[in-house]
């Protein structure tokens, strides 16, 4: 029986790698940590490890640890005793009892507190916890997976995470690339999501045109996933032809892979003839005054620094030979989310 994979879609050589290691880890009991930038969709490669390990008949909880206020996140987790404190007035059991003999999602496991860290440390090496306000400790069997979209590594550098929390959950490794790196996926989920939102808003088909198709591929996608299905939601509701155009696009798309096309343009006419400064001539084709053009040369700069870097900060700042705190108080300045 081949791979469930459930709403993952892709063809990519790079998603490819992680179907070979899922298939590898699903069956087993080991316990699993997802990576990957905000947006590329480690829960749904979660749910389908789950679907595909010995567990797939019991149940699947998932908890968000960045999205609780930490003084109620160990209540949430382990459950709580009856007049554990104010407002409990009755027993009540956490996400751990409830997907006894299944699977537990710690998504965002990077925002925990140090605190409750111990404890989850205690369950994977025990299999065991008391509630909050209990005197007795409940064993559960459960299969961990845990995903973050922070550096971990550098979480434990900076004594923000535990170290041996970190080895415990990083039994093996699952790296969900970012959508940039997944060139011919692209294509393939937005044509997926424009099937979905074209039926669901009753309208027929949106095709994609070839040119807005190539724009789309050489646009850097920071949201990944989620972003170009928000996007595509947008265009089934807003897009008033059949096919959307470039002109479709938004400005944002258009001004990233605009810089990039220029900067391949630039470097032939570079390698031909030399560097060539603006002229009055560019600043009138521009339409603008002497100030905005300037801010646009600098926007461009940064958005190509960003891209050239991955968006590591650290190292943009040293292509564009300018401090750290100089770039991100530019970007937070001109609002460029990069």
């Amino acid at each position: 029986m081949g791979l469930k994979v459930g709403g993952m879609v892709g063809k990519s050589p790079a998603l490819d790698e992680v179907f070979t290691v899922l298939a590898k880890v699903a069956p087993t009991d080991s316990t699993v940590l997802v990576t990957g930038e905000s947006g590329t969709g480690k829960e749904l490669l979660v749910r389908a490890l789950h679907t595909n390990s010995l567990r797939a008949e019991q149940p699947f909880v998932p908890i968000n640890c960045g999205a609780i206020p930490k003084e109620l996140l160990e209540s949430e987790l382990f459950g709580h005793e009856k007049g554990a404190f104010t407002h409990a007035i009755r027993s009540r059991p956490g996400r751990f009892e409830l997907a006894d003999g299944g699977t537990i999602f710690l998504d965002e496991i990077g925002e925990m507190d140090l605190s409750l860290q111990v404890k989850i440390l205690r369950v994977l090496q025990e299999k065991e916890f008391e509630r909050v306000g209990g005197t007795s400790a409940k064993k559960v069997d459960v299969r961990i997976v845990a995903a973050t979209n922070r550096d971990l590594e550098e979480e434990v550098r900076t004594g923000k995470f535990r170290e041996d929390l970190y080895y415990r959950l990083n039994v093996i490794p699952l790296h969900l690339p970012p959508l940039r790196e997944r060139g011919q996926d692209i294509t393939l989920l937005a044509k997926t999501f424009i099937k979905r939102f074209s039926e669901k808003k009753g309208r027929s088909m949106l095709a994609l045109d070839p040119q807005a198709e190539k724009l789309l591929k050489a646009y850097s996608w920071p949201g990944n996933v989620r972003e170009l299905e928000n996007f595509m939601e947008r265009m089934s509701i807003l897009c008033d032809n059949e096919t959307i155009q470039p002109e479709d696009l938004p400005r944002k798309i258009l001004t990233e892979v605009g810089a990039l096309e220029c900067r391949v343009v630039a470097k032939e006419e570079q390698s031909a003839q030399g560097f060539t400064w603006p002229t009055i001539s560019d600043l009138s084709d521009h339409g603008g005054g002497l100030k905005e053009f300037l801010e646009e040369i600098e926007d461009n700069l940064l958005r190509e620094a960003m891209h050239m870097a991955d968006g590591v900060k650290n190292q943009a700042a040293e292509i564009l030979g300018i401090k750290r705190t100089t770039l991100i108080e530019k970007l937070k300045k001109k609002q460029l989310d990069l």
